[in-house]
């Protein structure tokens, strides 16, 4: 009767996962899904403590107590501008837990004789978590700048990559023909965890979302493979929604950079700052403008969109963009946010941001819904964005930019960016937007800036 209660107990935790993940399609429902989500994993978690398996509490106790101690420092301190490299070192963690079950449980069979099937999952486990952790690593050290952010590129290194990764397939099949081949399984999780290293350091940190995303779905395909090896449904469940919803949007992140999927993980992007071609160069002067004369544009403006870009993220200026706005609104303009699939540093970082510091859902608005209003619009604020707002992705066909999808900041009647300087963004390339005559460069910290054009607004 228990193991009927129990698989009842994971039917109703896997319904959850899913609507768990239809919630978080949208931002207003965005809590309510990480709500349900929480609630299965609570479900599937208890559930699982009643597995007749289980003949001992005493470590399952310290392990509850360590993650705790661990996890909520993690979850409650850790800024909204350090969330993508938490996520890097979540992944990391969850990832270490699946191959250590896969070691222990190879270990364990080795004596009473591994079933070859059973061998394939626990291989298939094994090497994808050893990958899983030591990439993400990697992802945490760069997003976190404790290694560079550019490109570590080496000779041949995808030749010798998809060597390794050649050599750890063959020893995964050499375990799945002879489950007792010991010293094949731990080459297997030696070159795993290699290749996971050097699959990581070249890339880009232009591309580590797509990066973190790609390890979230092999995170959560070794977990189903634990699944099948140990018979257990809902990691089964878990792990298969896990690893397709991190494949999609690694792919849907990618079209938003119009990069190909191969290219992001092998083309080594971002390692030297681009060079327009010759006669494509951005061709103008910038023109400086002061808080003053930018606060009173807005003032006085009818409709007004801010773009926010990783810029906003870094200066953790979220609260004072939305004081601004509400300034705004107080004047009688109407104020929107526009937000690209890739602004930040993953995907729904801005939405998170700015639903922290208090702006409407309703006010968010998607690039495909917010490009055709940009035309109506008399002034955009820019803040702290660049590669997703550059015309160059529309306008100049040799720049490795063009056909990515943008922001048409450019069709509006006049432009404010704020930025500490000219500097190209990620993609090392020029942006024509700062140029343009309709726009108008507020420099400076882009907390301070706002500070200072909320102060002009409120007393104009």
């Amino acid at each position: 009767m228990s193991e009927v209660v129990i698989q009842l107990v994971y039917l109703g935790a896997a319904t959850l996962f899913v609507l768990a993940l239809r919630s978080l399609g949208r931002p207003e429902s965005a809590r309510r899904g990480m709500r349900l989500a929480a609630m299965g994993m609570l479900a599937a978690v208890v559930a699982t403590l009643l597995n007749e398996r289980i003949v001992s509490y005493e470590w399952i106790i310290v392990g509850v107590a360590v993650g705790s101690l661990a996890g909520y420092p993690l979850g409650m301190w850790v800024p909204m501008t350090a969330m993508p490299q938490r996520i890097a070192l979540s992944h990391a963690f969850g990832a270490l837990a699946a191959t250590l079950v896969g070691i222990g449980e190879f270990s364990h069979d080795l004596s009473e004789g591994v079933a070859r099937l059973r061998a394939a999952a626990l291989g298939f486990e094994v090497l994808l978590g050893a990958l899983t952790v030591t990439g993400s690593l990697m992802a945490f050290g760069k997003l976190q700048e404790l290694l560079p952010g550019r490109p570590i590129t080496f000779r041949f290194q995808n030749v010798i990559n998809l060597t390794l990764l050649t050599a750890a397939a063959v020893c995964l099949g050499w375990v799945v023909v002879d489950p007792s081949a010991a010293t094949a399984f731990a080459a297997m999780a030696v070159l795993g965890a290699v290749v996971g290293v050097l699959m990581v350091l070249p890339i880009g940190g232009a591309d580590m979302p797509v990066v973190v995303s790609l390890l979230n779905s092999y995170a959560g395909l070794a977990a189903a493979a634990t699944g099948f090896a140990m018979n257990n449904n809902i990691l089964i469940v878990a792990g298969a929604l896990d690893g397709a919803s991190g494949l999609i949007l690694s792919v849907a992140m990618s079209k938003a950079m119009n990069r190909s999927f191969s290219n992001v993980l092998f083309g080594a992007f971002g390692a030297p700052p681009a060079v327009s071609a010759p006669g494509h160069a951005p061709v103008g002067e910038i023109s400086p403008i002061n808080a003053e004369d930018a606060a009173l544009r807005l003032a006085f403006a009818g409709r007004v969109i801010l773009v926010p870009g990783y810029g906003l993220a870094v200066s953790q200026a979220q609260h004072q963009a939305r004081e601004l706005a509400d300034l705004i609104e107080k004047h009688g303009g109407e104020v929107k946010f526009a937000i690209h699939p890739v602004a930040g540093r993953m995907p729904g970082h801005m939405n998170v941001l700015l639903a922290e510091a208090g702006v409407p859902y309703e006010k968010l608005v998607d690039m495909e819904d917010v490009n055709p209003q940009f035309a109506e619009t008399d002034v955009v604020v820019v803040v702290g964005a660049n590669d997703v707002v550059n015309p160059a992705a529309r306008t100049d066909p040799t720049s490795p930019m063009y056909g990515m999808p943008i922001l048409n900041v450019a069709d509006a009647r006049s432009v404010i960016v704020l930025k500490r300087g000219r500097g190209v963004g990620f993609a090392g390339i020029e942006n024509e937007l700062f140029v343009d005559p309709k726009t108008s460069m507020l420099f400076g910290d882009a907390k301070q800036s706002l500070v200072q054009l909320a102060t002009e607004v409120k007393a104009a």
